[in-house]
């Protein structure tokens, strides 16, 4: 696996780093292939109940797509999509720590996360009508399913700048933090989530995602919902409430 994108797990919460600061943690060939690997494992280890993906350095999360391999045919925008869209199809729940700015195809990939949270003083950019690029059609789902048209809009056909209070204002950021508590609110964040039921987690996050798809399908909903009800976890979670303790959840 390249040493530019970097994956560990502890306990329940997998991490997903990208390690190329030197080149704003851009994505070529190399680092798309090491993210799908990393989601193809995360996706089969079922004691991962959310996933962080976070990048390396302190300037800058994701400049997106490798320019310079875009231009050479190295790689193209099918193979991102690719990436984005297997991160945003995982059951599990996904959060994205941005340490820093985001441009272009970085802020699809923390769009497929479920959760974004942002530094202040950071800024965000989709330059690609400034470059002659129009984004592929996958990508521009991403946005509207995010933040509707009207925003979408504003960074893709306008390709405006935001700083990190308006991120948080148009619902790009659900959390703003500062870079020295980014870490530490993140972890905090995924282990309260990796401490819900897992079942009951995945449920929704699936029902939600079809809805805003809509193409919701009621006896996916209804079998779901059954499976939750029929589960061990929710028997703990209403011992654990009688008997006032912390439910101790198992999958099943």
């Amino acid at each position: 696996m390249t040493e530019t994108i970097l994956y560990s797990r502890t306990g329940h919460i997998g991490r997903l780093m990208l390690n190329n600061p030197q080149k704003h943690n851009s994505l070529g060939r190399e680092q798309l292939e090491g993210i799908k690997n990393c989601l193809t494992e995360v996706a089969s280890d079922k004691s991962v109940r959310v996933l962080i993906v976070s990048g390396a350095g302190t300037k800058t999360f994701c400049a997106g797509a490798s320019l310079q391999e875009l231009s050479t045919g190295r790689i193209s925008h099918d193979a991102f999509q690719e990436m984005t869209c297997q991160l945003a199809d995982l059951s599990i729940p996904t959060l994205c720590a941005m340490n820093g700015d985001v441009f272009g195809g970085g802020a699809e990939l923390a769009m497929s996360c479920d959760f974004r949270i942002g530094v202040e003083g950071s800024r965000m950019r989709v330059p690609a009508a400034a470059i002659g690029l129009c984004y592929p059609i996958a990508g521009i789902n991403h946005f509207i399913r995010c933040l509707g048209v009207r925003v979408t809009k504003r960074i893709l056909v306008a390709s405006e700048e935001f700083k990190a209070s308006a991120l948080l204002e148009i619902g790009f950021f659900d959390h703003l933090v500062s870079p020295s508590s980014l870490e530490l609110f993140t972890n905090d964040v995924a282990e309260h989530i990796a401490g819900l039921a897992p079942l009951a987690v995945q449920s929704m996050k699936r029902i939600i995602g079809l809805e805003a798809e809509g193409f919701v399908d009621p006896d996916i909903a209804l079998g779901l919902s059954k499976l939750c009800l029929a589960s061990r976890d929710l028997q703990e979670g209403f011992a654990a409430k009688r008997e006032k303790r912390t439910p101790i959840f198992t999958g099943h």
